[in-house]
């Protein structure tokens, strides 16, 4: 393994408190994750309270038992609830729509929306994979091209909009940006560059997918005309939750993935009748929210995973460097709350396929569901943290896995 000989600063962030539940049980003890298994990837596929898993469970039975009244009363439900996940993401009600997740969101809008024939499509390599695959299908049936704007990895926010910007032209129609970037953990300026995109007649989809639950207000200043993102990941909602917030007169052309007999009705009401698709995750996702809120309160939820991140960050890069004598930290140009970047030795998860396989690997042979990441043909691993996790989670990692990963890189090497 090739060492830099790079100084290696030492750990200067402090292990926060653990949360815990009133009458001082841990706060892990409020989930249903097998102690068996080191739960340090949150980002990926979230994890349900308890308390929502019950409501889902007897949502189902009262399904199960009265299916005509069910079903008939459905919409009059969703339609309520939507307007109380409205009020968590800080948008209008009649702007959200539930999805069953974010790529669904954008299946939704490249489904819907008009698209002439030979018309660009902006996407920027820091995109999440189904989401840009999504923009392909979608400019092939139009005759069209999709266009990657490079970002690097470390850009300010104004070089990251001038990046996007500069790859658009009159033949330009949509972007598509992530607020949080899964691979890479970072912001991009979202607002900037809608704002920019709108000057110039440029339809903006923002893929906000990481962002409920993370950040207070999101959409304060973001003047999009599409944005997506998932409830089951940092909000803890059941799977197959997420919103479709869409501000403008183009929410008239957009219409489920499934029609039904909601389909005469007006954006988002034609949303909230889906036949009989189970659509208890939507009813129960506001028993999750409420849970955190009514616990903690989602300012000291959000400072504590904040804490955390910083924390495990610093131990997770610094005993990489003290074997490699690499610096392991990452400059990511606009960081996140809860989601962190660790480079990876050299030779471990240099494409998408061989970080899942180092991901695959890590879950069979040792029990740690972690994230595993690849961008510009460098491996990282990206630190997941939610109120749930403690300090001792990622000193375990720490203790556990670095050595061996060490030792996979140098084998990799061979």
């Amino acid at each position: 393994m090739t060492s830099t000989n790079a100084p290696i600063r030492p750990s200067a962030a402090l292990a926060p408190s653990p949360l815990t539940l009133p009458g001082g049980a841990p706060a892990a003890a409020a989930w249903t994750l097998s102690e068996s298994a080191l739960h340090i990837n949150h980002g990926s596929f979230g994890a349900v309270p308890r308390v929502a898993q019950l409501h889902q469970n007897e949502l189902r039975a009262e399904m199960d038992a009265d299916p005509v009244a069910w079903f008939s009363f459905l919409p009059e439900r969703i339609g309520a609830v939507r307007r109380e996940i409205a009020d968590f993401v800080g948008a209008p009600a009649e702007h959200t729509a539930i999805v069953p997740n974010a790529s669904a969101g954008a299946t939704v809008v490249y489904s819907s929306l008009p698209m002439e024939r030979g018309a660009e499509i902006v996407v920027t390599d820091h995109g999440y994979g189904a989401v840009t695959m999504g923009a392909e299908r979608m400019a092939r049936r139009h005759g069209g091209t999709v266009v990657t704007a490079h970002v690097p990895l470390h850009a300010t926010p104004a070089e990251a909009h001038d990046a996007v910007m500069a790859v658009c032209s009159d033949k330009t129609r949509l972007i598509v940006i992530d607020h949080i970037t899964s691979a890479t953990a970072r912001f991009m300026p979202v607002a900037e560059i809608a704002a920019s995109a709108r000057a110039r007649g440029i339809v903006t989809l923002v893929d906000g997918a990481h962002v409920p639950g993370l950040y207070d207000s999101p959409l304060e200043g973001v003047e999009c005309d599409f944005w997506i993102g998932n409830l089951h990941k940092f909000a803890c909602a059941p799977r197959g939750t997420a919103v479709l917030l869409a501000p403008t007169e183009l929410n008239s052309v957009l219409y489920p993935l499934v029609d039904s007999w909601g389909s005469p009705l007006e954006f988002p009401e034609r949303f909230d009748t889906q036949g009989t698709l189970d659509l208890t995750s939507y009813l129960a996702a506001p028993t999750a929210t409420g849970f955190i809120a009514d616990t903690w309160g989602w300012g000291q939820a959000r400072s504590y995973i904040s804490e955390l991140a910083d924390y495990a960050e610093e131990i997770v890069a610094t005993a990489f460097a003290e074997r490699t004598g690499q610096d392991h930290r990452v400059d990511v140009g606009s960081p996140v709350n809860a989601l962190r970047l660790v480079r990876l030795p050299e030779g471990l998860a240099g494409s998408h396929p061989t970080a899942d396989a180092l991901r695959n690997r890590v879950v069979s042979e040792f029990g740690i569901e972690g994230a595993f990441t690849s961008f510009g043909g460098v491996g990282y691993f990206r630190l997941s943290a939610h109120v749930y996790n403690t300090a001792a989670d990622f000193e375990e990692f720490v203790e556990r896995m670095v050595p061996t990963l060490c030792d996979w890189a140098r084998d990799a090497e061979r």
